[in-house]
């Protein structure tokens, strides 16, 4: 049977493995991230909390803020403003292959 210290250890690995996900997700949505960018600040996340024992929120904040300032950061303006470019041009031809498609009936 797991202690009240065994089961609160556990539920803060869990927050944890959350922050991180998410964290991991709403990075590799930012315009212009790539894997390595992704691999790079889950690294040094991973190494600072391993290194000062804090939670990575109470470290960086809210997952989500903080996946905005690392892409600010490591991913080069002409790099992201190029991805937003390709993603403005697909979202405009999903865009358009649907209403064909409901025009067709499909």
């Amino acid at each position: 049977m797991a202690t009240r210290d065994q089961t609160a250890e556990a539920a803060q690995e869990k927050d944890r493995e959350r922050w991180m996900a998410r964290f991991q997700v709403r990075l590799a949505m930012r315009p212009g991230v790539d894997r390595a960018v992704v691999l790079q600040a889950v690294e040094y996340v991973t190494t600072h909390c391993a290194e000062t024992g804090e939670h990575p929120r109470t470290a960086f904040g809210d997952p989500d803020a903080y996946a905005a300032q690392v892409a600010e950061l490591l991913v080069p303006q002409d790099r992201a403003a190029r991805a937003r470019r390709r993603d403005g041009r697909l979202d405009a031809l999903d865009s358009v292959l649907k209403k064909a498609r409901e025009a067709m009936g499909l």
